[in-house]
């Protein structure tokens, strides 16, 4: 998960640390319907000037959605506003776990495998591709120039971060990274599932163009089996 993202997870998460709107929400999901602010006020047993306030702090936090009721022919006045939930759901770990993303790739990988392509090759190309999507997520401005190797490995160690990596530098051109997003099951799968870092990690310096870099399987106790390297 990006930082942006995550920061928008744990803020509609934050949101619902309040017993009232905390209930506005669960009746909303309940009622399997867009729901009016009188109807939501009503459930809960608050005025509808306070229902009003809570039910639009969860639109903001991205929970709710909201809109009108449809045509209202003959009827004077505005309609009324209403609220859905969205259908996205919302996960927060810490540290950071993206296991719907292994998941996403095991299943492409599944459904794209190229005749003659083996299990493992179609995995590794799927999360090449994938990190290289992600490297389509930088500021080109940050781009600009060439890419000598501290650059590279600045960028590189950025976007690792906002993923949740927690990359460090334990010593010149090199990143280690503390976390894997995918443990634990990359300790129930150690070779499926490293291969696919190492090859999401060649994807992400491939897409940067950050020549100077490559990604090594390198494991380490507690930490994610594959590091990047400036080449020698």
């Amino acid at each position: 998960m990006a930082g942006g993202q995550r920061a928008r997870a744990i803020g509609a998460v934050a949101a619902l640390d309040d017993s009232v709107r905390s209930r506005l929400y669960a009746y909303v999901r309940r009622s399997g319907q867009a729901v009016t602010r009188e109807q939501a006020a009503d459930a809960v047993g608050i005025s509808r000037k306070l229902a009003a306030f809570h039910l639009d702090k969860l639109v903001v936090a991205g929970l709710l959605r909201s809109g009108t009721l449809g045509s209202r022919a003959r009827q004077v006045g505005r309609a009324p506003k209403v609220y859905e939930p969205v259908v996205d759901a919302v996960q927060v770990s810490v540290p950071a776990r993206t296991h719907d993303e292994l998941a996403a790739i095991l299943i492409d990988a599944v459904v794209t495998q190229r005749p003659g392509e083996n299990a493992a090759d179609a995995r590794r190309r799927v999360a090449a591709e994938q990190g290289r999507i992600a490297a389509g997520s930088v500021d080109r401005h940050e781009m600009r120039g060439r890419l000598g190797p501290e650059r590279a490995l600045t960028l590189v160690e950025s976007v690792l971060d906002d993923r949740g990596y927690e990359p460090y530098r334990p010593g010149a051109g090199c990143i280690r990274l503390r976390n894997c997003p995918f443990h634990p099951l990359a300790e129930r799968a150690p070779e499926l599932v490293c291969g696919i870092n190492e090859a999401f990690l060649g994807g992400l310096i491939d897409g940067l163009g950050a020549d100077p870099l490559k990604a090594v399987f390198a494991p380490a106790a507690q930490e994610c089996c594959v590091e990047v390297r400036r080449r020698s």
